[in-house]
């Protein structure tokens, strides 16, 4: 098999998943490839966004839309060009982190999706499910998996 062109990463801001955005970058920046940067996201709605937007003010604008997911977008590509990755893209995507992983590296003709560990080992994990476990089964793609933990 050849290099990698399309490298993607899932990120949900936290530091994990920034440690698996750089390693995701230095795999990208070897291969030459694009790093797509993904982040997922479900917005406030209703009385959870009134109550928001009551504590936040004139900041309200971050919880509405994809505008977390967007400033978490931000932090992750300037990472990923600190570990040398050249092209890199960055998507929201409005749904749950494995449906909107999956369904981004398919559009995005990815043949790497790389995640973070996170969850993997927790008890949680091991009965609710954790996004690195379920996108290892349903990922039609190499995944790797970071050991960020």
């Amino acid at each position: 098999m050849g290099a990698y062109r399309t490298v993607m990463v899932g990120t949900d801001g936290s530091e994990s998943s920034l440690a698996a955005v750089e390693r995701a970058a230095r795999l990208a920046a070897d291969c030459a490839a694009e790093l797509v940067i993904a982040c997922a996201y479900l917005p406030m709605r209703g009385h959870e966004l009134a109550a928001a937007q009551d504590q936040l003010k004139a900041e309200a604008y971050q919880v509405v839309g994809s505008a977390p997911a967007e400033a978490t977008l931000r932090v992750a590509a300037d990472r990923a060009r600190a570990q040398g990755a050249g092209a890199i893209r960055t998507v929201a995507v409005e749904d749950e982190p494995v449906a909107a992983l999956a369904r981004t590296a398919r559009e995005v003709s990815a043949d790497l999706l790389v995640v973070g560990n996170r969850g993997l080992r927790s008890l949680a994990g091991r009965i609710l499910g954790s996004v690195p476990a379920d996108i290892a089964r349903k990922a039609p793609l190499d995944v790797l998996i970071v050991h960020t933990t």
